[in-house]
């Protein structure tokens, strides 16, 4: 595979010169233009942010490349699959709300927010995974499989599982319907906590498996009838169901490449990352701490390992910002350091694997030139 070109600008700008139009430039020099939006549908796949997060990206630069998009003739529209894990976004009705007050509508970013996944995170279809090795199918939010064209736009930070999270992270994690994460997470199945369970009986009449019972009085989940769809994560109203997570990092990191490869199989897509508000661990948290490394700059390409790559070497050769989780750590006294700003936050993680396996199964190539601007 020929290497591939990202393009990068940092976040300097004249007067009169707004970082939206700088945006706007850098991804027609990274040749957006080139794709066919005329009439077609734009899935803009993103971040909104959990509620009391302020980390994710502002409604702002959503908005360059949804004005640029449609200045090409496409009809955009903003996209997130609903999480697996309950919060702020477990569906589609709190996730919008969740969108509106963290500044997401349309008069702040010029289009519509559809959750990919539907109501209660079950709206999927199944899609080959090419070259799959842990995943022979994805189930991916309908939205993003109706949608004729693709973008992602990501917000570039740490992550306490993947050691970053990016545009493969963005893509193959966020667009997974409720079963394509808990397929990602752990091939697993929910539990219940009875000390949580109103015995409402609403996941036993969602769940597909009838794996749900009620022998004591609180909901039982039967281990060997579940199929781990996650319908009855979504159907739980009080939050008393929850995934168990077990699957190791390498093989997560694997996983949203490989669901990754399935999303953008056969469509166009391109890519870009924003490496800024860099916080230790992922926008999913109802709060963040401080960044961990100084705002860099923006990227785009039509490679998303590429990219990922790009955007990782550019964050190693950052200072490191002293107060921060990231600076504590390397201020320890006995501290083993890494040598990688990832893996000295949160050193528990891996992330080279999540590269190295998307560009094996041909998701792209780690060999990147770097256009700057």
């Amino acid at each position: 595979m020929e290497r591939s070109k990202v393009y990068f600008t940092d976040f300097r700008t004249r007067l009169e010169v707004s970082q939206g139009v700088k945006l706007q430039n850098l991804c027609r020099k990274a040749g957006i233009g080139n794709i066919d939006f005329d009439g077609k549908f734009v899935a803009i796949k993103m971040h909104f942010g959990e509620l009391g997060n302020f980390a994710y990206l502002r409604p702002n630069y959503v908005k360059a490349v949804a004005d640029l998009i449609k200045e090409l003739g496409g009809k955009p529209f903003l996209t997130d699959c609903n999480t697996l894990y309950p919060g702020s976004r477990k569906n589609a009705v709190d996730h919008l709300y969740n969108a509106e007050v963290n500044g997401f509508n349309s008069v702040t970013t010029g289009c519509y927010v559809i959750i990919a996944d539907g109501l209660k995170g079950t709206d999927e279809v199944t899609l080959p995974v090419p070259n799959g090795e842990l995943c022979k199918e994805a189930y991916v939010g309908r939205a993003l499989y109706d949608a004729d064209i693709l973008i992602s736009l990501s917000h570039f930070k740490g992550h306490e599982m993947t050691g970053f999270g990016g545009a493969i992270k963005n893509i193959g994690m966020g667009g997974g319907s409720r079963a394509g994460k808990m397929q990602q997470h752990n091939e697993g199945k929910p539990s219940v906590d009875p000390a949580l369970c109103r015995s409402c009986k609403l996941c036993a009449r969602e769940c597909g498996s009838d794996a749900i019972f009620y022998d004591t009085g609180k909901a039982v989940i039967n281990q060997e009838l579940c199929k781990g769809c996650g319908r009855c994560i979504g159907a739980c109203a009080f939050d008393a169901i929850h995934p168990n997570q077990d699957s190791a990092a390498e093989s997560l990191c694997k996983k949203m490449a490989e669901y990754t490869a399935a999303i953008v199989n056969g469509k166009p897509s391109f890519h870009i990352s924003l490496i800024m508000d860099v916080s230790p661990n992922c926008d999913c948290h109802g709060e963040n701490d401080a960044p961990i490394l100084p705002n860099i700059g923006m990227l785009a390409s039509f490679d998303p390992v590429a990219l990922d790559q790009a955007c990782a070497d550019l964050a190693l050769a950052a200072e490191p910002i002293r107060n921060s989780q990231l600076g504590d750590n390397l201020a320890k006294e006995g501290w083993h350091h890494h040598h990688d700003h990832f893996l000295d936050s949160n050193p528990n993680i891996r992330w080279k694997e999540t590269l190295e396996h998307g560009e094996k199964i041909g998701l792209g190539t780690r060999d990147y030139e770097l256009v700057r601007m």
